[in-house]
């Protein structure tokens, strides 16, 4: 079992930078791959970005490609996402998740989820 606390959203300008943390409770943290959803009113929730369990390699939408960085820190049982030249699109609620073993391609892979946190673009 895996609970989930994401943090560190708000509102930012065009251009900003965000960075978010999800923190894990529970046992086992490095053994579960870790990824990032959002959903913005109106719309299914997405894929943003994904990270392995051992040898962290990383996994991202194409639409976040080059401006969105994940990281873990097993140590800290904690997963980041690192938003850059954010644009309003960007829009959305945030949401972690968690899977025993591989990464998933999309939400239904997913075991655990955090409670979301908002983040806003002003253009």
């Amino acid at each position: 079992q895996v609970q989930l606390v994401e943090s560190g959203g708000g509102l930012v300008q065009a251009g900003g930078s965000l960075r978010l943390s999800c923190a894990a409770s529970g046992r086992s943290f490095s053994a579960y791959a870790m990824g990032w959803f959002r959903q913005a009113p109106g719309k299914e929730r997405e894929f943003v970005a994904a990270i392995s369990r051992s040898d962290g390699a990383t996994y991202y939408a194409d639409s976040v490609k080059g401006r969105f960085t994940i990281s873990r820190d097993n140590a800290k049982n904690t997963v980041y996402l690192q938003m850059n030249s954010l644009k309003p699109e960007d829009t959305a609620v945030y949401y972690c998740a968690a899977v025993w073993g591989m990464v998933r391609s999309g939400p239904a892979g997913y075991d655990y989820w955090g409670q979301g946190t908002q983040v806003t673009v002003s253009s």
